[in-house]
């Protein structure tokens, strides 16, 4: 494989994109015939790309974050996401220019801004029909944190979430609990316990190695196991998990 090695800030087109992408393909399955290629550029909030097949077509879909990335940063995406579609060997030099180019302070910065104006959840109260996740921050911050934890802006989701039970968002600095843990039924421990996940978020952030993000590293999960009730608690979200599929 190859790139174009200059890393000057030339944009390139969605027409000369597809037109790569076409003689990458080429390259990855030689005895292939070329399906047509669609690039778009997306408002996405990350810096996360996609690609599909359907019908006939390959749609690639990058964040109009990286639209003004130079013209090797844009070719080696194309190279790992197709390499990724067919299962095939990504070629190391294209991981690493596109690492080295969303890996840069400037890129990073431009991505929490558009975080922190976009996207911001709606929120139900926190005080809920049975738990009140004010109630329930203050109690865990003191167990198990010396109250040391700067308060969130807490609530309940408005819709039932079923697969996210719980999230922190952290450039609102936000907890956000399914509603579906408003309820008696719901063990109170168990609600500290998803309350406690979010607060280790807080505590442990994410670590980002050029496009890898290990959202639990070895310390959260650590850090997740002291719950006390750490075994029933994770029983009881399983059994709930269960039910709900």
């Amino acid at each position: 494989m190859q790139v174009e090695s200059s890393l000057l800030p030339v944009p390139m087109s969605t027409e000369i994109a597809e037109t790569r992408a076409q003689r990458i393909f080429t390259q990855l399955k030689p005895r292939t015939e070329s399906p047509l290629f669609r690039v778009e550029f997306r408002a996405f909030t990350t810096l996360s790309s996609r690609i599909r097949l359907r019908e006939g077509q390959i749609i690639v879909r990058i964040s109009h974050l990286l639209r003004n990335a130079p013209k090797a940063v844009i070719e080696s995406l194309l190279w790992i996401l197709l390499a990724k579609l067919y299962r095939k060997p990504i070629p190391a030099d294209a991981q690493r220019c596109y690492r080295e180019f969303v890996g840069r302070e400037e890129l990073r910065q431009d991505l929490g801004q558009l975080r922190q104006t976009h996207g911001k959840k709606q929120l139900e109260p926190a005080a809920g029909a049975h738990y009140d996740l004010d109630e329930v921050f203050d109690t865990v911050n003191g167990e198990h944190f010396g109250g040391l934890i700067a308060r969130p802006q807490l609530g309940w989701s408005r819709q039932r979430a079923r697969t996210l039970l719980g999230q922190y968002d952290p450039h609102h600095h936000l907890i956000v609990l399914s509603r579906l843990l408003d309820s008696p039924r719901v063990p109170r421990l168990v609600v500290d316990f998803v309350m406690y996940h979010e607060m280790l978020h807080i505590q442990i952030p994410v670590i980002e190695r050029g496009t890898r993000r290990s959202i639990h590293p070895p310390a959260f999960r650590v850090a997740e196991r002291r719950f006390p009730e750490y075994a029933e608690a994770k029983a009881f979200l399983k059994r709930l998990h269960a039910v709900l599929r």
